[in-house]
Order: structure tokens, then sequence, then C-alpha cells
């Protein structure tokens, strides 16, 4: 098996990185600017790193992360201090993937090949930062280097997209595109959401304060994105709940979130109809939709009103999709020229409901293991059990979902490896064919996301 495992991987290695979601700064892209030092790059974008010395009694502003009102403890601003810190408390990551994606950037991309730790955070430090400063290590120099062929951000509907548009004015070759994620305007617990409302009116011209021109103000929005390059939605909703309510019903429920008088269950029910809202106009416009629910979001208080979102205090959740998706998919689930992706955090439902959905409805396809479970083990089981009932073709291969530019190859090589080690092993049981097994090695590493993305 490890044989056959190593032989499907070198056909695959090589291959262009397609990838079509994630969170990394279109800024670096249209400037191209050198990145500013070690902590900078490798610690302060990436929350798998501080939620796990957070964990351990490293706070965030010993890490250089400032609280947004401003006040508090005092926050280290010698990037030096945060990398020392950092390589004091290597150790945590031990047997996590954090661990294999920040071993592989030291030794793959910047040579470094001794273990890094107290000892040797000065020397790493001083290392990296010379090559930051030279042409090679620029934004654009790395994209071409990790052989990215396509990488799409995430960017807020209110974005003006002025990365965007220097990138694709500037004659550079390299292809980065947005996707159009619009929580902020149809998730009425958002914060600041009547005013995100008011400024996407403002934005398109359209009159907000009645739920059609809402509605027309979104799909404006939406292709103005597409000018941009999009060519997908994103939609991290906390359930996987649809609704498709009567044109009146769904404007009463508008016009009380805009006055912030929903409880709970109503501003889920809100969310719920603005997703088949999104697939309606999916249908209409191409655009693809990601659905990827379940995550209890910035779950630590304190921290979310001291630091705001994306923290790393997400918390998966039990989700039901079987249920949830129901009213979307009784409207739209047998067109084959709509396309949703899904995601879960609650891995008991991949075989049970996930993989039949995605098994049987043309409109669905399931996104690789995510998030906490971006991981060899989490990759390894969602293969084992989604392929039975969904087969390789209904998923969409592998997105790294990262705001760590320098991780991207790591972690498409690790997903390289674990789907090889997985057709081996099929190939060996008899199960497929050697050739067929290339073939679906292909497809997974490269092929997959292309055709699910639209790219």
């Amino acid at each position: 098996m490890r044989r056959l495992a190593r032989s499907l991987y070198e056909a695959v290695v090589d291959l262009p990185i397609v990838s079509p979601h994630g969170h990394t700064d279109p800024a670096w892209f249209a400037d191209n600017a050198p990145f500013g030092n070690p902590a900078e790059l490798l610690i302060r974008p990436d929350h798998y790193v501080y939620r796990m010395l957070y964990s351990q009694g490293v706070t965030l502003p010993e890490l250089g992360i400032a609280p947004e009102a401003g006040d508090g403890p005092a926050v280290e601003t010698d990037p030096e201090a945060v990398w020392r810190r950092f390589a004091e408390h290597y150790h945590l990551f031990r047997g996590t993937p954090t661990r294999i994606w920040l071993d592989h950037v030291f030794e793959a991309v910047f040579g470094l090949d001794e273990p890094f730790g107290p000892a040797t955070a000065d020397r790493f430090y001083r290392h990296i930062q010379a090559a930051l400063q030279t042409p090679d290590y620029r934004p654009r120099a790395l994209f071409e280097r990790f052989r990215i062929e396509v990488l799409a951000t995430t960017e807020s509907p209110l974005d003006p997209l002025l990365h965007h548009a220097k990138i694709q004015s500037s004659g550079w070759a390299g292809r980065v595109i947005t996707t159009f994620r619009p929580d902020p305007v149809v998730d009425p617990e958002y914060e600041g959401f009547a005013g995100n409302v008011i400024e996407l009116g403002r934005l398109t011209g359209e009159d907000t304060s009645d739920f059609a021109g809402y509605l027309r103000a979104l799909e404006s929005r939406r292709a103005f994105f597409r000018e941009h390059g999009a060519t997908a939605t994103d939609h991290g909703h906390p359930t996987a709940r649809t609704a498709d309510l009567s044109a009146d019903e769904a404007a009463d429920l508008y016009n009380r979130a805009l006055t912030g008088s929903l409880n709970a269950d109503e501003a889920d029910r809100f969310r719920g109809q603005m997703l088949t809202e999104m697939a309606r106009m999916s249908l209409a416009d191409g655009m693809v939709m990601q659905i990827h629910p379940g995550s209890w979001r910035n779950h630590n208080l304190r921290l979310f009103e001291g630091f705001g979102r994306d923290r790393g205090a997400d918390i998966p959740m039990r989700t039901s999709y079987v249920a949830g998706l129901k009213p979307l998919l009784d409207r739209f689930g047998n067109e084959p020229g709509l396309r949703i992706i899904l995601f879960t955090l609650d891995e008991t439902t991949y075989s049970r409901e996930l993989a039949p959905l995605a098994g049987h409805y043309p409109c669905l396809r399931l996104g690789p293991a995510w998030w906490f479970h971006d991981s060899p083990e989490g990759m390894r089981r969602f293969r084992e059990q989604t392929t039975e009932t969904a087969g390789f073709y209904n998923t969409v291969g592998f997105n790294d979902d990262t705001r760590a530019f320098l991780s991207i190859p790591a972690r498409h090589d690790m997903a390289r490896r674990i789907d090889c080690g997985f057709l081996a092993r099929l190939v060996a049981e008899h199960r497929i064919r050697l050739a067929e097994a290339r073939e679906v090695a292909h497809f997974l590493a490269y092929g997959a996301a292309k055709e699910a993305y639209r790219l």
C-alpha cells in the first residue's frame, strides 16, 4: 500500500495549486510589498497558532495583538519578543497539523531543516527576516513559486474591492479573485447589522428600507463581485436551517430585523430564508454557493468584547442538514445548474446525512474536511465515511481555508498524501484499478476544485 501510495503521490505532487476558498489578504498581492517580519507573517494571521497559545495562558497582547478598545494590558510591540515567546511554547503543537504546516514552511520555504525551539529561535528569526527583504520572498514571487494557479480571498459585500481592482489592472499574470461573503448584511445578529444594510443601499443606489429593494441591492453587489473575478459565495451561518417563506412573511422578518426586535429563533429563520434567496440568485447568476454552518463563533465573550471576532474562540456544534436544508432543496434541489458546496464541523453527519444528500441531489457537493478536521486523521475520516455513498465525484477536492499564506503548499501537500494513501488501500484491496486510482488522484488534487468552483 505504501509503495502504491508513493507512486500515486509522485504523479500529483507537482500539480498546480487551486485554492478556491481562503482568507489571505488581497493587499499582499496588490501592493507586492515585503512582508514585515516573521511574527507578523507566521503568527498574527493564524488563529490556529494563537488559540493554542491562549489555551496555555499566553495572552493576545503578549503576541502583539491589541484590543479593539485600545485599553487593557500593555501590548508587546517587539516582534522578536513575540517570536521568542512563540518558540518557548512551540512544543504545544506536537501532534497537531499546525506543527506539520509550520515545519514545512521552515524547511521547504526557508531552507531551515533543524528543529525550531527556544535554542534556535533567534537564528530562525534572523534567517527569515533576511529572506523576507529579498525579491524572491515578496508575495507575488511566492505565489508563483508555490505554483498557485488561482487563489480566492473572501470579502464582505461592503468591501470596495480596491485591492482586487489594483491586481486586475497591474498586468501581473497571477490570478487572485474575491469571494462574496454576505454575513454582515444577512445575519440580524451580526454586529452593526442595520447600519451595514444602510451602507449596502448606499453602495448600490437601492432603497434597502424595504425587502424588495434589499434583495435588489444584494443582486447588484453580487454582480460587482463577479466583475472582480468572483465565482462563489460563502455563508458562515450558525446552523444549516433554510426557509421558503411567503414574500409577506419574509418582509415582516426583515423589517423587524432592521429594528433589532427579532428573537434568536426568528433571527435564525431569517438567515434560513436568506440562504434560499441566495440559492435563487446563484441559479440565476451561476455563482457557486458554499454553506459552512456548525460553528459557535466567538464563544469566548470576554475575548470577543475585547479583541473582536475571529480570535480563535470558535467551537464546533452539532448540526442538522437533512431537516435544515429541506425547504431549500424542495425548491431548488433538483436544479443541475445550481451548485451548493456543504461543509461541516460535525463529523457525525458524514455518513448519516451529508454523503446521502450529496449522493442524491444534483445541486449538492461535499466540501473537504474543514477547519478543526483539516488534519491527516480528519481527512482520512472524511474519505472513509463519505466515499461509499457519495463517491469521489460529488466532492470538491481540497481547499486550504487559511489566512496563513505560507502554509498553503503544506496543506495541499498533506491533502494529496492522504488521498493517495486512501486510494492505495482501495487498489490493494482490489476495489478499484490502479489506472482508475491515478485518474482519481489527479482529479482530487487539481480537477475537482476547478470543476466545482467553475474556475
